[in-house]
């Protein structure tokens, strides 16, 4: 394969922090941007959240823009999230904030995180200038249990991420923390679940989870195993489905595996079908697709996808297809019959 333009390379990358009301998003955010290699990060809050960095503060000309002391920069939401990741990469180009080189978005508790990571993708400004690193779950340990059953928004915070930090651990009895890790593996298999007291993590742990290049490095590796969690290699044939169970739940993952290699055409053409027809409730998909022999990355929220990136050659000899679907009050069969078709179509015309 063509060593071109690197698509990834250069963007800023943007770690999104969310979880229920109460899971600790600001004790964490206040330890991060406190811990030295945080230094050149861009802090973005909406307008209802607060980071207490105790009382140094200096504030720069806009008046939703406060410089934090060690460096970070702080940033209130006062419009959209489009307008202000365009003006805090404005300012930066032209010198009125500092070269930062990375974003960390704090969602309200109450907030669905998918318009956000959407963002990022449906803006063409800010998909030239931004890529998505992750999102981060906060889950309190001592309440999640009942928001979980309860509440949508939760639900749906905890099938997006890419990681979980269960926080309030101390307040909890270990068979309530077993039950809870169930529970979340239960809606998002992919995800690893790490736990944190009173806000302090490794700010490594949060970083690097997303796609940060198509040249192979330690972070594909990360990525791609993050797709491979559920697919494990056939025993004959070309397709394999597999499901999780969701008790009290319409959230589901479904993974699939094919081997034989795809026209992107098809491809395309059967996710774009499927999204149009049950985009909402597409609520993740990520996979590494064999196309006429090339590796390529894909990976969508509902019914917005990012550009798919060919990755320079296959990370490993196993050069199967494998797709992660996340999905709410889907009929996953319906997905597994669509694809084993198109499957089927590629053989015939292979």
């Amino acid at each position: 394969m063509s060593q071109g333009r690197d698509p990834l390379g250069g963007k800023i990358p943007v770690t999104v922090i969310t979880g229920f009301l109460g899971s600790g998003k600001t004790t964490l955010i206040s330890n991060l941007v406190k811990h030295p290699s945080m230094n050149r990060v861009a802090v973005v809050i909406n307008e209802m959240g607060e980071i207490g960095i105790d009382h140094d503060l200096v504030s720069l000309s806009s008046e939703n823009m406060t410089l934090l002391a060690n460096g970070c920069i702080c940033c209130s939401v006062r419009t959209d999230m489009q307008e202000t990741l365009r003006e805090l990469f404005a300012k930066r180009q032209v010198g009125d904030v500092f070269d930062f080189d990375r974003v960390i978005i704090e969602t309200t508790g109450l907030a669905d995180p998918a318009p956000v990571l959407q963002t990022l993708v449906s803006d063409t400004l800010l998909e030239a200038r931004y890529r998505l690193d992750g999102l981060i779950t906060l889950v309190d340990a001592v309440n999640a249990h009942d928001q979980l059953l309860t509440q949508d928004e939760a639900q749906k915070q905890v099938a997006l991420a890419d990681r979980l930090l269960i926080t309030k651990t101390d307040l909890s009895t270990q068979d309530l923390l077993d039950q809870l890790q169930l529970e979340l593996k239960r809606i998002n298999p992919n995800a690893d679940c790490l736990n944190v007291f009173n806000g302090q993590a490794n700010p490594a742990d949060l970083m690097g989870l997303g796609l940060g290049s198509s040249r192979l490095n330690a972070q594909t590796f990360q990525f791609i195993q993050g797709i491979d969690l559920l697919a494990e290699s056939p025993q004959g044939g070309s397709y394999l489905g597999a499901t999780l169970p969701r008790p009290h739940s319409s959230i589901k993952t479904l993974s699939l595996r094919f081997q034989v290699p795809f026209t992107w055409e098809s491809f395309s053409s059967a996710l774009e079908l499927l999204a149009k027809l049950r985009g909402p409730d597409l609520l993740r998909v990520k996979g590494i697709l064999n196309v006429q022999g090339e590796p390529l990355v894909i990976q969508g929220v509902q019914h917005i996808f990012h550009n798919p990136v060919k990755l320079e050659h296959w990370p490993s000899e196993d050069l199967d297809t494998r797709l992660v679907f996340i999905t709410r009050n889907i009929d996953v069969e319906m997905i597994e019959q669509l694809f084993k078709a198109v499957c089927f179509l590629s053989v015939k015309s292979s």
